[in-house]
């Protein structure tokens, strides 16, 4: 027989390959993998340097722009962590308008991964059917930011701006008549919670339809069952959390763990696998949509009875309103001050940490008694998950590598921040 030749692949750092500028240097032995080693720091951009040198309000931007498919999320943790600091209770609403908005975004996350998952391994028509959905959740971040992406909605004292009272509606063009775009705005009609409502009640029709493209296609299975496995305890000692750590039999949540905002008074299940595959992964996310689904119905039915404020009512933290803004002198004086200089916090140190789509995520804030962090560190999910890849692909074919990094679900913002 001939002997097979060892040599040294790249795999990336173009984006596509890596969902990101990652490099992997692969050993390859013929097809097989005997190591994978990542290599970081192509996208670095100082994320916590540049916010120590800006006053806390200024870099919730930032926090968007870390796991760019989980973007409320992120701003969640570092808001918690401003708030934990200055010792506020946040209104009622508004902890209920957070935990709608986080699960929207795990459902966005998911949505994105399973488009770009089933992609990697093959399967071309459910990155379609994914963003079909993605898209009206879209549309509901830019009604309560005005941005599709970066939010910077969430706001240390509560949220940007209460729910709109109607969504954007679809207007008439030369693509489409009058009779197309009435049937495109038919559920635009009501508030903003209408939409989402009428969008909860007939998401669980579209999870059934991505099942049915995935869940017992042969050639699916082939691909995932197997692939990846990492054990319940290595899991816990390579420091997984999120649906990685579920996949391997863990039953572990920060929702119901260390219930943050108003968690405590949902109902949901948290899905755990078996074996620890990349195909248990894929089955824990299908099923984290289905309960992020129900927790959303929750958080609108409670919102639609509960008028209230959204913002804490403290001129130190919370803006005055535009109206004032624009006519009083003393508004406009207020609004400037806090927006350039933000405001000081009490000296210590906290950590908060939020179940985000990917994982835990947290802030670990030292506050040295001015009007910015002293040092900030990120805790992203993305980056211990990152490190377990070698183990993850060992003795893998080179095919797999593309299915263990899909099923890690990585975003490289967070891990190269």
């Amino acid at each position: 027989m001939k002997e097979f030749k060892n040599f040294t692949m790249n795999f990336g750092p173009q984006h596509p390959a890596a969902h990101g500028v990652l490099r992997l240097v692969l050993q390859m032995e013929g097809e097989v993998i005997k190591s994978a080693d990542p290599h970081i720091g192509l996208l670095h951009r100082a994320t916590e340097k540049l916010a120590e040198s800006k006053p806390y309000n200024q870099s919730i931007g930032y926090m968007d722009r870390l796991d760019y498919v989980s973007m409320m999320c992120n701003e969640h943790a570092y808001v918690l962590a401003i708030e934990k600091l200055l010792s506020i209770e946040i209104p009622e609403r508004a902890k209920y308008i957070r935990v709608m908005f986080d699960e929207i975004t795990r459902i966005l996350n998911h949505l994105l991964w399973l488009g770009a998952h089933a992609l990697d391994i093959g399967a071309m028509s459910v990155f379609l059917y994914a963003f079909r959905e993605r898209e009206d959740l879209m549309d509901c971040y830019e009604a309560v930011s005005g941005t599709r992406m970066h939010a910077t909605y969430y706001r240390p004292g509560g949220v940007a701006r209460d729910l709109p009272s109607k969504m954007p509606k679809y207007i008439t063009s030369t693509l489409k008549n009058n009779e197309q775009i009435k049937e495109q705005n038919y559920n635009r009609e009501g508030s903003m919670l209408d939409f989402i409502n009428d969008f909860a009640s007939r998401f669980p029709g579209c999870i059934d339809e991505y099942e049915n493209l995935l869940t017992d296609n042969r050639i699916w299975k082939q691909r995932t069952v197997g692939i990846g496995v990492v054990e319940p305890e290595r899991a816990i000692e390579l420091g997984f959390t999120g649906p990685m750590l579920r996949g391997s039999g863990i039953d572990w949540d920060l929702r119901k763990k260390q219930p943050y905002e108003v968690y405590d008074k949902m109902n949901f299940d948290i899905p755990v696998g078996k074996t620890g595959d990349s195909y248990d992964r894929y089955l824990v996310r299908m099923e984290e949509l289905r309960q992020s689904n129900k927790i959303i119905q929750q958080c609108t039915q409670w919102l639609h009875n509960n008028p209230g404020p959204t913002m804490i009512d403290d001129a130190k933290v919370a803006p005055p309103s535009r109206d004032n803004m624009k006519v009083e002198m003393e508004s406009l004086i207020h609004h400037f001050k806090l927006f350039t200089e933000g405001y000081c916090t009490p000296k210590g140190e906290v950590y908060t940490a939020v179940e985000a789509p990917k994982g835990e995520f947290g802030i670990y804030m030292i506050s040295d008694g001015a009007n910015k962090p002293f040092r900030l560190k990120i805790r992203a999910p993305g980056f211990p998950h990152l490190a377990a890849l070698n183990e993850m692909c060992k003795d893998h074919m080179l095919s797999d590598v593309v299915t263990v990094i899909g099923t890690q679900d990585i975003v490289f913002g967070e891990i190269d921040r």
